[in-house]
């Protein structure tokens, strides 16, 4: 009975060091709390993925992007400079338009309705009043689509 017992005690501490050891905080996973300032914040970072193979095959554009040391909120003005952690946003051109669109929500940006063929999207961090922090390419294709086989 006392080797049972030996055996499942056993178990649990281990159980508890595995647990604890692959545990993550909010922290860990979210970053600091966007309450509290930082003195000497790090640089800031755009990082963004080349677009979602499978949507791109069916001639949609789905890019993922994040950034670090920066929070993508929707305020904008020359106040929100002093706002610490960061805040910003993302320019967004497609295929060197003449104008951009702006994306405040963090999530994956959608582009549907290009043709065919050789694109590229702009990608640029800015701060709250539109000045450039950081920039990224991507460049993709969207290949041709074949003709739907006739109804029968």
């Amino acid at each position: 009975m006392n080797a049972a017992l030996d055996v499942v005690a056993a178990l649990a501490v281990s159980t508890m060091f595995a647990a604890a050891a692959v545990a993550q905080s909010a922290r860990d996973v979210r970053g600091p709390s966007p309450l509290v300032a930082i003195d000497k914040q790090a640089p800031t970072r755009l990082i963004v993925d080349p677009p979602l193979a499978e949507q791109l095959a069916q001639g949609l554009v789905f890019i993922q992007y994040t950034t670090e040391n920066l929070r993508i909120v929707p305020v904008f003005g020359k106040g929100a400079l002093d706002v610490s952690p960061r805040i910003g946003h993302i320019h967004i051109t497609v295929d060197d338009a003449p104008w951009h669109f702006v994306d405040a929500s963090g999530e994956t940006v959608i582009v549907v309705g290009l043709p065919p063929g050789p694109h590229k999207v702009l990608f640029e961090l800015a701060d709250p009043t539109h000045r450039v922090i950081d920039s990224k390419t991507i460049s993709f294709e969207i290949p041709a689509r074949s003709p739907a086989p006739p109804k029968q």
